[in-house]
């Protein structure tokens, strides 16, 4: 195969999409036999295999034959990528440059050109990171209008999916995800290049998270997933798969499996240079890990996020809230919601400082959070959301007002129900068996208290089938301590007294004063009587 043949091979290979065949094919080439787009060919496949330093060498070599043959409009091309990929690996200095570059060269253009609106986009982008939202949706809307007007699919994708996140941030829910839908046609269609396709799908799902919109959440990442797959070979955008797979299954309750997605995201975080999303990575895990109760691994996750540079919160308030160490929690939520302005930020907030401010008994302030959470759900419309208020609004008047707080969290069970939240659906039981003792209906209270308990020893959440197994045992009847209810439940199952004792790191002799204790308060005689009463009394 000659040399024309071969580089035809590699040019075909690229718009093929098969990036190690093209990054091989133009990599053997001699650098006489490459055009200015065939080193930023040789630059994008370089960048979609991780080989950061392979990509900024080529697109530096693709950037300098376009000025050597006085194509400013080439130039600008370069200088562009340049940038945003020293930007995008933390290399925010040097990129500026060569944004200041890409400037230059567009003065020297007369006439209208697409080019400009690449270089609009890192001025947008400037805007975004100093939360000047307002001025960067005006950009945005600039950056659309020169996709359309050149036909150029990218720059519409992007200019759209900028629009439309910072209409969500200004709280413009709906029409902000009108607009990421639109973008989402061109990536769909396969109308969009490599690397603006994946800024794209990762922008929407990460919007998605923000507003807990886990349903479309779910679909666009399975699309991603497939996306990735689909190139071989792929490593940018990988990292954001695993962690928004893994983000989904802990909504599903897969507590095992999204730990190890966010262990595979960081992983990938880190062969793709991407240390402040490795940091996400890290505070997700921590979070799953605070959930099934080992604490010690939670504060290691979040430690990692730290040293990161990400701050892994709230979860680290709620790690401290479950170490008993009320104060810390309340101080770093009240500092979080002074530094947090926003409606998207403030969503994802309030959830966690409502339940921080009530445990530490600051009812008046849970309330007007409270307040705004129901506010800020209404306007956003996601179910998750409008669950989290309703069941903080229920929690904060079950005691004075039960009847009300039952129809609330009625709610908020559909709403969980609805978006396939098993651990979230459970934690909604614990609070209706609350309602329902408060009402004076202790069997209900019991059921929904088992049921609770049940869900969270099969989902693995220790914490919190502990906590409803003592919601349970201050309801115990015929005066049964919180030890008989565990032997009881125990021998319910059909265990003997060898294993209770195993399982409860007791003595033979200890469970068998236990039962016969058992047997005298129920007023049975037998094993299977007392669990009859046990089922029966929904202790089980």
């Amino acid at each position: 195969m000659g040399i024309i043949d071969d580089l035809s091979a590699a040019r075909d290979a690229f718009e093929r999409r098969e990036w190690t065949a093209a990054y091989d094919g133009l990599s053997d080439l001699d650098v006489s036999d490459l055009a200015a787009d065939d080193y930023a060919r040789l630059a994008t496949a370089a960048y979609l295999l991780g080989k950061h330093d392979r990509c900024i060498k080529a697109m530096q070599t693709s950037y300098q034959a376009h000025v050597d043959a006085g194509d400013d409009r080439g130039a600008i091309r370069s200088a562009f990528w340049l940038a945003m990929v020293l930007i995008t690996s933390g290399d925010a200095a040097v990129g500026a440059g060569w944004v200041a570059r890409a400037q230059r060269h567009l003065e020297h253009v007369d006439d209208d050109v697409v080019e400009a609106g690449y270089v609009l986009l890192h001025v947008m982008y400037q805007h975004i990171y100093q939360q000047q939202y307002e001025r960067a949706a005006e950009l945005a809307g600039e950056i659309v209008e020169y996709g359309r007007r050149f036909g150029d699919a990218d720059l519409l994708a992007v200019g759209l999916m900028a629009k439309g996140r910072t209409l969500i941030y200004g709280g413009q829910v709906a029409g902000g995800f009108a607009l990421l839908d639109e973008a989402m046609v061109g990536i769909t269609a396969g109308e969009v290049s490599p690397i603006f396709a994946g800024q794209v799908y990762c922008s929407l799902i990460e919007a998605c998270q923000e507003v807990s919109d886990f349903g479309r959440a779910a679909q666009w990442t399975t699309a991603l997933a497939r996306w990735c797959d689909e190139q071989p070979g792929l490593v940018p955008f990988t990292g954001q798969c695993a962690l928004h797979r893994g983000q989904i299954m802990r909504l599903r309750g897969a507590f095992a499996a999204a730990a190890e997605e966010f262990d595979l995201a960081t992983s990938r975080y880190a062969a793709a240079g991407a240390a402040d999303a490795a940091g996400l990575a890290h505070a997700e895990r921590g979070d799953v890990e605070r959930i099934v109760g080992d604490l010690a691994a939670a504060e290691a996750a979040y430690d990692a996020a730290s040293s990161l540079g990400y701050e892994p919160q709230p979860g680290l308030a709620l790690l401290w809230l479950a170490r008993r160490r009320p104060a810390a929690a309340v101080a770093a939520i009240r500092r979080l919601l002074g530094e947090t302005i926003d409606p998207v930020r403030r969503s994802r907030l309030l959830p966690a400082a409502i339940e921080i401010l009530a445990a530490s008994g600051s009812l008046d302030e849970a309330g007007q959070l409270t307040a705004e959470l129901a506010a800020i759900a209404d306007s956003f419309g996601t179910p998750a959301l409008q669950a989290h208020a309703a069941e903080a609004s229920a929690a904060l008047r079950i005691e004075r007002d039960p009847a009300g707080a039952l129809t609330e969290l009625r709610t908020a069970a559909r709403r969980w129900s609805q978006i396939g939240a098993p651990y979230e659906v459970a934690r909604n039981r614990v609070a209706l068996g609350r309602a329902f003792r408060s009402l004076g209906d202790e069997q209900s209270a019991l059921a929904e208290f088992a049921a609770a308990r049940r869900t969270f020893e099969e989902l693995g959440a220790r914490p919190a089938a502990r906590d409803a197994a003592h919601e349970a045992n201050a309801l115990a009847p015929r005066g049964l301590s919180p030890r008989e209810i565990e032997v009881l439940r125990l021998v319910a199952t059909g265990k003997s007294n060898q294993e209770i004792a195993a399982a409860l790191a007791l003595s033979d002799k200890t469970i068998a004063r236990h039962l016969s204790n058992i047997f005298t308060k129920l007023d049975v005689s037998s094993r299977t009587a007392a669990a009859a009463f046990a089922f029966e009394h929904a202790l089980v």
